[in-house]
């Protein structure tokens, strides 16, 4: 008897805390409630951070820091104290992220997260906007995530994931952002059908192959692949970019031809130093791009007029013969042009006044080419001491 009236007593202990919670929590659904006390369970601010002081569940967790709701459902989630400095969180993300059903956006401020990515996210099927950048997740991208088809923006940079790009994601078709920068990805870039996508982010990671020729949508305004292993050619990638305004896929293997038309794009920053990049380069009209760097390539022929409107040009170490164009001479003097890097080619000559002072905002190498310097100038040291290129090579490579 005693037995049974202690069980009535923790029932009727338990009915009047669930009372007091369903009051308290009378506008969040249970689930969405249920999903946020094991979220918080699973993380801790750093020392410094005072970010969960408000997630105090005998109050309305719609009232939390980050947490937003719309009705009795969570549709927001930021983690963390967006201000600048703050110290961030610790700790792993619950599976239980996957129950919060309504949610659209997912985010976690810069810290200490560690472990892998739910593969529960996959059950978010209204989530628009996830961005956990600057932590320490590891593992692999759930390819669930290519579930998710209004998911928009998927940012994961700054982490320590591997394995491959999963295909599914470049399925989505309302994809607008995709920053998977600075992890250890590896495999090949997945083709991208979401003709919304203007960001495409994958720079400093282990990825590798050649480029899916309609693979990357004419929506794309900035493209970073830099740092990575890839290879092949991308000129039939490039020409159909027209929207580009920055590109940048230095120190990459990519050879071929680079397209002429990539020159009239709407580019402030055009980067595709040390890869292959072979033959001439001939853009159709001048160029208006302010930054142009094409060096270490294996460009040749004569270096066209067309680039003297560039600000800062980088042509060093190439395979570029001929006369270096008057323009360029002309719009340097005019201090239009603020680096010109010519050094490290077979160029034979330079039509400058040797007397003539270069204005001290700009630029001029000219070491170890073809020709007798008319002009001594400071070089990068990466330029090396010597002066000319050695006759014999000169004439081998005219040869």
């Amino acid at each position: 008897m005693e037995l049974l009236f202690r069980r009535m007593n923790a029932v009727a202990h338990w009915v009047l805390l669930l009372q007091c919670c369903l009051l308290a929590h009378a506008m969040l659904n249970p689930i969405d409630f249920l999903a946020l006390q094991s979220i918080r369970k699973g993380l801790n601010d750093l020392p410094g951070s005072d970010y969960f002081a408000s997630w105090d569940f005998t109050s309305d967790p719609c009232n939390f820091a980050g947490v937003f709701c719309d009705g009795d459902r969570v549709i927001a989630v930021n983690l963390g104290d967006p201000r600048a400095g703050s110290p961030g969180l610790t700790g792993r993300i619950d599976p239980a992220i996957g129950k919060l059903s309504a949610l659209a956006e997912l985010t976690i401020v810069p810290g200490r997260i560690y472990g892998t990515l739910p593969h529960t996210l996959s059950q978010l099927k209204y989530l628009r906007f996830l961005a956990i950048s600057r932590n320490f997740i590891s593992g692999e991208i759930p390819a669930g995530l290519g579930q998710l088809r209004g998911l928009q923006t998927i940012d994961l940079s700054f982490n320590q994931l591997t394995g491959s790009i999963p295909f599914p994601i470049g399925t989505l078709p309302a994809l607008s952002n995709v920053i998977l920068c600075h992890n250890r990805l590896t495999g090949s870039v997945p083709p991208f059908v979401s003709q919304t996508l203007t960001r495409l982010d994958l720079k400093h990671n282990g990825l590798s192959g050649s480029l899916p020729p309609l693979g990357l949508p004419p929506s794309l305004q900035y493209l970073s692949l830099s740092w990575n292993r890839l290879s092949g050619t991308v000129d039939r990638v490039l020409s159909r970019l027209n929207q580009l305004n920055y590109i940048d896929l230095s120190m990459n293997q990519f050879s071929g031809c680079i397209p002429a038309n990539l020159f009239s794009f709407p580019i402030s920053s055009l980067q595709l130093q040390r890869n292959q990049f072979s033959g001439p380069v001939q853009p159709v009209d001048q160029v208006k791009i302010p930054t142009v760097d094409l060096s270490f390539n294996r460009l040749s022929g004569e270096i066209s007029p067309m680039f003297s409107t560039v600000q800062s040009l980088y042509l060093n170490n190439n395979r570029f013969t001929g006369q270096v164009p008057g323009s360029f001479v002309d719009r340097l003097l005019a201090a239009n042009i603020q680096i010109l890097y010519l050094q490290h080619n077979y160029l034979t000559g330079i039509e400058i006044n040797p007397t003539v002072e270069i204005p001290l905002s700009s630029s001029l190498c000219l070491q170890y080419n073809c020709m007798v310097l008319p002009i001594q100038t400071p070089c990068p040291l990466k330029a090396g001491t010597e002066k000319s290129r050695p006759t014999s090579q000169c004439i081998e490579w005219r040869g």
